[in-house]
């Protein structure tokens, strides 16, 4: 007599037993018999896909499930450092997350938190290292190697400040991104924002944004490292004279609105009193002569716009500006040919009325 499963009255396992023997004539019924028992009936199987409550679906060979386990942080860990050392990068991340997920508040918890940094920044997986090393400054603000911690992020972003692509789902290259690295670049700061490497964070802001022609945003971050970092000379007088360059780009990106040649010449003219002896003062002194011609120079274009429309007073006014702003220029000596002209045709114009 065959036995029935259990659970099944003899009877009602008859009925199925018919059922199957009338539906396995039919190749789709049978298929679908046969995925129907597979649910019903699981058991326990040698593939490598294994789930477990915490951790989710893990790929493990068959015969090594769970070997890597352990029951005390300590032991864990443990296997997530020698795994760590022999570059077998994939069970330390799995042996470190453990310990972190398991046993959060212990003194293990930390140095697990490290290794899946590590990890996954030896696999070349920098933005999602950062993101670890981030985790592990926000739990555990009093982590021994807290600065170390800071100069890896400080690496990572630097990384991609030289072009370095961010992957989609952590795998494909997609694109770089300014944004994404001055963002880095902000949590840094943020995370210690007197360390060692803060400052120079903070200048490296005001290049991703210069590289992305934003020079207005690459003022702000220059001169906020200038304002932050005052105590510190080197930093000081670096951001000041970036600062000022920044200005001359913008300045000579501008059509009519010329106030960012002055707000350059006015930092750069800051930068020389506040730094004499630095070398780049006559540097400095070079691009404060450019900026006053390229003030000139609009100057000049909005006299001649004025001209053009027969505004003559007005005109007269932005010619004198550009004989005041830079009075050796080759726009100051056709300036004062159109003030001449201007001059005779206003007089001429009184006369009329």
């Amino acid at each position: 007599m065959c036995p029935t499963p259990t659970g099944l009255p003899r009877l009602t396992w008859v009925r199925w037993f018919n059922t199957f023997r009338r539906m396995t004539k039919r190749p789709v019924c049978l298929l679908l018999l046969l995925l129907v028992a597979l649910v019903a009936f699981p058991h326990v199987s040698p593939a490598p896909l294994i789930y477990r409550p915490g951790e989710g679906w893990v790929y493990e060979a068959v015969g090594q499930e769970g070997k890597w386990i352990r029951g005390r942080a300590k032991d864990q860990l443990q296997v997530a450092q020698e795994a760590f050392e022999a570059k077998d990068y994939k069970n330390a991340m799995r042996a470190a997350k453990r310990t972190v997920k398991q046993w959060p508040l212990s003194d293990y918890a930390p140095d697990a938190q490290y290794i899946m940094g590590r990890s996954y920044e030896e696999r070349h997986s920098d933005e999602k290292a950062f993101k670890e090393y981030q985790k592990l400054i926000e739990k555990y603000p009093k982590y021994a190697k807290y600065d170390e911690v800071l100069k890896r992020q400080y690496e990572i972003a630097q990384r991609f400040l030289g072009g370095q692509w961010f992957k989609l789902w952590g795998i494909v290259p997609l694109y770089p991104s300014m944004d994404k690295t001055a963002d880095m670049y902000q949590k840094l700061i943020k995370n210690g924002p007197y360390s060692e490497v803060a400052p120079q964070a903070q200048m490296d802001i005001g290049t991703a944004r210069e590289k992305q022609d934003d020079f207005s945003e690459a003022v702000k971050a220059y001169e906020k490292a200038a304002d932050r970092y005052n105590d510190r000379p080197v930093v000081a007088a670096d951001a000041l004279f970036k600062a000022g360059v920044a200005h001359q780009k913008q300045a000579k990106s501008a059509e009519y609105d010329q106030s960012a040649a002055g707000s350059a010449i006015a930092v750069l003219t800051d930068f020389m009193a506040l730094y004499p002896d630095d070398a780049r003062v006559p540097e400095a002194q070079k691009i404060i002569e450019d900026l006053r011609t390229e003030q000139a120079r609009g100057s000049f274009k909005v006299a001649k716009f004025y001209e053009k429309t027969r505004r003559y007073a007005g005109a007269l006014v932005y010619y004198n500006e550009v004989v005041l702003r830079d009075p050796n220029s080759e726009y100051a000596a056709e300036a004062k040919e159109r003030i001449e002209v201007l001059k005779q045709r206003l007089e001429a114009k009184k006369e009329e009325n």
